[in-house]
């Protein structure tokens, strides 16, 4: 059944490709880590370390990417091609809204991975 905040089909790839028990611990570590990632970007914005944003946006992206979370890896990839200087003021509301779509990827995360 497809989802807004995932993509089922990647989903069920990755579940075929590592199987079912390994995406359990995936999809942990990601409901984990992401938060932190999150914590990484507003840290950047408050010190103002572009490169740091950059690739916490990166890490963030890839990692949607990878389980199918293709709304919250898009925002993360506008992030990452998107300087910090030109996000100026705008930058912490476009984080929010990154978890935003983290929170409806996570919730949707939890209900797969045991489906």
């Amino acid at each position: 059944m497809p989802s807004a905040a995932i993509d089922a089909q990647v989903f069920a790839e990755l579940q075929e490709t590592t199987g079912a028990d390994f995406v359990v611990e995936l999809v942990d570590s990601f409901l984990e880590d992401a938060p932190q990632g999150l914590a990484g970007l507003r840290a950047a914005i408050a010190t103002g370390d572009a490169d740091a944003f950059r690739r916490q946006a990166h890490s963030l992206k890839s990692n949607g990417v990878t389980f199918g979370a293709t709304a919250f890896a898009d925002a993360a990839r506008a992030l990452e091609h998107t300087p910090l200087a030109e996000l100026g003021d705008g930058a912490a509301a476009r984080v929010a809204e990154l978890a935003t779509l983290f929170d409806a990827a996570a919730a949707e995360l939890r209900r797969l991975r045991h489906a």
